[in-house]
C-alpha cells in the first residue's frame, strides 16, 4: 500500500485519536486536529512525535482550520490523501426542550465542521486528482430508538449522511471518493463504566471498540472503488437488537 497523507479532526481522543493511532503503525504520515491546543499537544506527545506526524489545533467549522490542516500537510508532507472529519458532538435532549442555542451547537461542530473542512482539503485533491473524504455519521440516521431522544445531533448527522453521497456525486469525476462510516455505540471517554449496560444494542451483544472503527477506516482509506457509501460499524445496531 502507498504511504499516504492522512487528517483525522478531532483526534484528541477516542475514535479520532485510534484513526491515528492506526494509520501511524502503518507507516502513514497523520495530521492531528483537535480544539484545544494543550490536550492536542499531549496526544502528539503520546503518539510519538516522531517526523510522520503533525499537528494543527483550531474549530473544524472555521474554514480557516482546514485551510491550516492543508498547509500544514502540504508543508511537511507534500500531498493530501485522506482527510477523516471525527470531530463531534453528541448528547441527549427531548425534542420539545431543544433551544435554538442547542440545535445550532450541533449544527456548528457537527455539520458545519465536516462542510467546511472538507471545502478547505478538496482543492488540493482536486489538484491531485486524487484523494478520499471519509466521515463519521451514525446508524441512528435511519435506525430510530425512542429511548435515545436525540433530534438536534441525528439531524446534523443526518446532514452529513447526505452531503457524503452529493459530494461523491460531484468529485468523483475528479478521482475523489467520500464515504461516512456510521459507528454504533463504542467504548471512549465520553461513556463511563456503564456503558456495557447497553451492548444489546447490538446483534452481537458487546460494546464497539475505538480501533475496530479505525480499522474500517483505514480500509476505505486504503481501497480506491469504495465511493458514496454509508458503512455500519455498529455490531448489527442498524438491523436488530439483542434483546
Amino acid at each position: 500500500m502507498k504511504k499516504q497523507t492522512v487528517i483525522v479532526t478531532g483526534a484528541s481522543s477516542g475514535i479520532g485519536l485510534e484513526v491515528a493511532r492506526y494509520f501511524l503503525n502503518r507507516g502513514d504520515n497523520v495530521v492531528i486536529n483537535s480544539q484545544t491546543e494543550s490536550k492536542l499537544k499531549d496526544i502528539y506527545n503520546e503518539l510519538g512525535a516522531g517526523e510522520n506526524l503533525a499537528m494543527v489545533a483550531g474549530d473544524v467549522s472555521k474554514k480557516s482550520t482546514g485551510e491550516a490542516l492543508a498547509k500544514v500537510a502540504l508543508e511537511q508532507f507534500g500531498s493530501i490523501d485522506v482527510l477523516v472529519n471525527n470531530a463531534g458532538i453528541y448528547d441527549n435532549k427531548p425534542f420539545l426542550d431543544v433551544t435554538e442555542e442547542y440545535l445550532d451547537t450541533f449544527l456548528t461542530t457537527n455539520l458545519k465542521g465536516t462542510f467546511f473542512t472538507t471545502q478547505a482539503i478538496l482543492p488540493q485533491m482536486i489538484k491531485q486528482k486524487d484523494g478520499v473524504v471519509i466521515n463519521v455519521g451514525t446508524p441512528l440516521v435511519d435506525h430510530a430508538i425512542a429511548q435515545s431522544p436525540s433530534t438536534a445531533p441525528i439531524s446534523s448527522k443526518g446532514a452529513i449522511h447526505a452531503l457524503t453521497l452529493q459530494l461523491a456525486a460531484e468529485f468523483g469525476k475528479d478521482n475523489i471518493r467520500v464515504n461516512t462510516v456510521a459507528p454504533g455505540l463504542i467504548r471512549t471517554p465520553m461513556h463511563d463504566e456503564s456503558i456495557d449496560n447497553n451492548a444489546g444494542i447490538h446483534l452481537i451483544n458487546r460494546i464497539g471498540e475505538p480501533e475496530e472503527v479505525a480499522q474500517m477506516i483505514h480500509s476505505i482509506a486504503k481501497n480506491s472503488f469504495i465511493s458514496g457509501a454509508i458503512i455500519n460499524v455498529d455490531g448489527g445496531m442498524g438491523a436488530g437488537h439483542s434483546l
